[in-house]
């Protein structure tokens, strides 16, 4: 018999409520797209304030407010050198999640394209001219 790799005291459906509302905010945390593309910068390297609002097309300040809320909840670590900060990925997990939710939504996508495409009108028939 397999093992199952994920203990009990882990699984979402073993969670008391307040441990259920930290995962709620985690996952609040996720749900902005800015965040979400900010993880992504984050993906390939470490970055700066500066240089993940000039990628991101952001202002500094919003991109802030961003990674404050993104480090509080523990995806992302800061590390101060000189007089700029940087930041990288604390938890590189947050992937994998995300890889995940994102083929869920990319087969949403070709469920309703498939779904449309059946459903939709064919070309119209050229009447045929009668012969006279």
């Amino acid at each position: 018999m397999k093992s199952d790799p994920v203990p009990a005291c882990t699984r979402m459906n073993h969670l008391p409520p307040e441990a259920l509302e930290r995962v709620a905010a985690y996952f609040q945390a996720l749900s902005e797209p800015t965040r979400l593309q900010i993880l992504n910068l984050l993906r390939e390297r470490e970055l700066n304030v500066g240089e993940l609002a000039e990628l991101c097309g952001f202002t500094a300040a919003n991109v802030s407010r961003h990674l404050t809320l993104l480090t509080r909840h523990g995806l992302v670590a800061r590390e101060s050198r000189g007089t700029a900060a940087y930041y990288r990925i604390a938890d590189p997990s947050i992937y994998e999640l995300c890889d995940l939710v994102c083929g869920n939504v990319a087969r949403q996508f070709e469920s309703t394209a498939r779904m449309q495409a059946a459903f939709a009108p064919s070309a119209p028939v050229k009447a045929r001219k009668r012969a006279a």
